[in-house]
């Protein structure tokens, strides 16, 4: 597949993706995407399933590690822990109502 492209006329954004990912990968792509415009987004991890993610590995002392791990700040990761703290505590309060 790779074999009989000319790395050197590629457009240079080809050219800059087959220097990264190879050009069987950058072909891929090429044929997968070609024509559409496309942004990528800053972080890595969706900001939902990171928020479900942390919550069930939050142990209360590993705020930094998680945002390192998961790309968002240590601000995000207190906001969404905190979130679902309340969360619970409604929740707690919900069900000993319905007791």
């Amino acid at each position: 597949m790779g074999d009989k492209i000319e790395v050197s006329a590629l457009h240079h954004f080809y050219r800059g993706l087959s220097e990264l990912v190879g050009v069987e990968s950058m072909l891929k792509i090429y044929h997968q995407y070609k024509g559409m415009q496309m942004t990528i987004p800053t972080h890595l991890y969706d900001r939902e399933l990171a928020a479900k993610r942390v919550n069930e590995e939050y142990t209360g002392h590993n705020q930094q590690e998680l945002a390192r791990k998961y790309g968002y700040s240590q601000k995000w990761i207190r906001q969404v822990t905190r979130e679902n703290n309340n969360q619970e505590k409604v929740n707690q309060k919900n069900h000993e109502e319905l007791l």
